[in-house]
């Protein structure tokens, strides 16, 4: 299958990005013209499906609309351009994108001017693609994940009346200077590489990301200054495997891997805290591991998926380590980092999962003690070796096993929060809580959220706030000076 991936180009030139600019300056001032302006401009709406990288790229779409014009609606009812970015990873969430893109039939039958755009990594697979084209006849236009920055020449076409289109990228490169409308003021998605060389069985994103390509650091220093002055606090360095941040850029003068990235953007003036996501085992280094120790800045949580815990079904996944190697990766970094909270992915039911696999799996989940982690009952992903794959596991039988790992994971989460009970946490305030408008929500070094009571002027500021109650999965407590 490797052979049928697209060519994965370097940079777009400088030329393209500013051909599209120009289309959304017309559509503005086609707009203005109109006296559709302020509370009256052309709203949209964009509603995101999958992983942080698709937030990062909703981001940017919504950075277009805004400089074509548009302002951002909270109801799909009042938009004028209604963006769908969709997400590949699992049947489920293709289903449940293509249930709201077909919502949108009775919502373009109100409004016949209603642009609709479908992007994403499901519509990079073609046959998605063809089946929105030809089943689908009011979505206006697709873009695949290698296309974002082709969103004004797509509405501009729209608006003068042209064809649908159905963008499928012949390359992937790395548009550069792309505007964004961020959701939140202060946290933020900063992407440092796009694309996956690995290849798991199970999974389909190097097929609609692309291989490996890394931003270069000056562009990564640029938009994080920028963020940090627009006020960001929590800053999240994005990946599909950043530890193979560099490896394309080997040619280069100071060939920097991303140890260096985490380095150099908290060597950065402000007040702020940062993350990154996602690790592969194979690649995360001693160098990264230095770097979360000695940069206070870096919140002391590193996501490190195992997916399993048995060598035979790493080895079906094409995951490239052993459970000895990914003990030992823990080790290393408790040892460097002893305040540490781990979190990781776990597929329940891989195809040839045996009852022995599995308690390899729990197995490595006492050995860890992961803070949390997220984890599936395997979804074959058609075009996957995974997916025809021999001895596929009854769905019974993994949805009993992902009880029992549900199970002793909540009894090492709590044991592990334990540790807070009396701590004072310096937390940033998040929201209002989704049950309480009384509570607030926020997250501190740890991974798991922070609930406490307070006014909603608070959000967006680090406070201290002193842990007085726990579950499995939250922290409960009261601020504090």
């Amino acid at each position: 299958m490797e052979t049928n991936m697209k060519k994965t180009g370097a940079f777009l030139p400088p030329e393209a990005i500013r051909e599209q600019l120009a289309a959304a300056d017309r559509i503005r001032l086609g707009y203005a013209a109109q006296g559709r302006t302020d509370d009256n401009a052309p709203g949209y709406y964009v509603l995101t499906f999958g992983c942080q990288q698709n937030e990062a790229d909703s981001e940017r779409l919504g950075g277009l609309c805004a400089a074509m014009g548009y302002r951002r609606v909270d109801d799909m009812a009042d938009a004028d351009l209604i963006l769908v970015n969709t997400c590949a990873i699992r049947e489920h969430a293709e289903k449940k994108a293509l249930s709201i893109i077909g919502s949108c039939k009775h919502l373009r039958e109100k409004n016949p001017d209603l642009l609709v755009g479908i992007g994403g990594c499901m519509v990079t697979q073609k046959h998605r693609a063809d089946k929105l084209k030809n089943s689908y006849p009011y979505v206006t236009f697709t873009f695949d994940t290698g296309a974002v920055h082709l969103l004004p020449s797509l509405v501009e076409n729209a608006l003068a009346g042209g064809k649908r289109q159905f963008i499928h990228s012949e390359a992937y490169e790395i548009a550069e200077g792309l505007p964004l409308d961020r959701t939140s003021k202060h946290m933020a998605w900063l992407s440092v590489m796009y694309g996956c060389n690995n290849f798991c069985s199970y999974c389909i994103v190097p097929y609609v990301r692309g291989r490996e390509r890394s931003r270069r650091m000056e562009d990564i220093l640029t938009e994080a200054k920028m963020l940090i002055a627009d006020g960001a606090k929590d800053i999240t360095l994005l990946g599909q495997n950043v530890n193979s941040y560099g490896k394309d850029l080997a040619d280069s003068a100071d060939d920097p891997d991303f140890s260096d990235v985490v380095r150099a953007v908290c060597a950065l003036d402000g007040d702020f805290r940062l993350r990154f996501m996602t690790s592969h085992p194979k690649d995360a280094s001693d160098r990264l591991i230095a770097a979360i120790a000695d940069c206070p800045k870096v919140a002391r949580h590193f996501h490190l998926p195992v997916q399993s815990g048995s060598d035979e079904i790493l080895k079906r996944m094409n995951r490239k380590y052993t459970s000895a190697h990914y003990k030992s990766l823990i080790d290393r970094l408790k040892a460097a980092v002893p305040d540490i909270s781990i979190t990781s992915d776990i597929i329940v039911g891989f195809p040839g999962e045996t009852e022995e696999d599995f308690e390899a799996t729990l197995d490595m989940l006492r050995y860890v003690e992961y803070d949390m982690i997220f984890s599936f009952i395997y979804s074959p992903r058609p075009g996957t070796p995974a997916a025809e794959m021999p001895d596929q596991v009854p769905h019974e039988v993994s949805t009993a096993r992902f009880e029992r790992l549900l199970a002793l994971q909540n009894e090492i989460s709590l044991r592990r929060n334990e540790r807070f009970l009396g701590q004072t946490l310096r937390v940033l305030v998040e929201g209002v809580s989704k049950t309480d408008d009384n509570m607030l929500t926020g997250r501190g070094d740890p991974v798991r959220p922070v609930h406490f009571p307070g006014e909603s002027s608070l959000i967006g500021q680090f406070v201290n706030v002193k842990i007085e109650k726990i579950t499995p999965f939250t922290l409960e407590g009261a601020m504090s000076n």
